[in-house]
């Protein structure tokens, strides 16, 4: 195994040309725009950001005012969480210098607080959840009424919901690619 435990070398004696030989070496962090992630995409990194949310919650022991069941259902959290998530795999990566950590923690203090200002603004909580309200702005059709619902298994939804998305996004791909002509290669 190399210096680097992250990218092992099988030890079968010395590389001939000084290649890492073929291994799995994952990229490097990198932020995700989610309004550009294909259907695959979406369906890897939604499932990969949950898992992070909730060890997040639990070991801080966040409330729902900071992190509630439903962020998923609301981009202002998604987006937040996401640039939270690449800040902490940036700042506790190995080769990352020692007081990364603590500037994660610095801003964590501070993402803290923009979570629970944008928990408040959506009117996501722990049992009941709503679409986050827009603004009107002059000119513009007035927003419909959005009802509150229940929140019974959180886990089922968010299945769902990444079920739903990756559809959406697939079926934006299929009408993009059908909308090709063969021959020309132009829209």
């Amino acid at each position: 195994m190399n210096d680097d435990l992250r990218h092992p070398v099988p030890d079968d004696g010395p590389l001939d040309d000084g290649a890492i030989p073929n291994v799995d070496i994952p990229e490097p962090p990198h932020p995700i725009n989610w309004n550009l992630l294909t259907a695959n995409d979406l369906e890897q990194e939604l499932p990969e950001l949950n898992r992070w949310v909730d060890w997040l919650r639990r070991t801080y022991g966040l409330p729902a005012s900071v992190i509630p069941p439903y962020w998923h259902h609301h981009p202002e959290l998604l987006w937040e969480l996401s640039a939270l998530h690449l800040h902490w795999l940036c700042a506790y990566d190995p080769d990352q210098n020692g007081s990364a950590p603590l500037g994660w923690h610095r801003d964590f203090a501070d993402a803290r607080q923009r979570l629970r200002d944008w928990v408040t603004a959506s009117g996501t909580r722990l049992d009941r959840d709503r679409p986050t309200r827009q603004t009107t702005w002059p000119g513009e059709e007035p927003a419909d009424h959005m009802d509150e619902t229940p929140i019974t298994n959180r886990d089922e939804d968010f299945v769902q919901f990444v079920l739903d998305q990756v559809q959406q996004r697939q079926d934006a791909e299929d009408a993009f690619y059908a909308s090709i002509d063969d021959q020309t290669g132009e829209r």
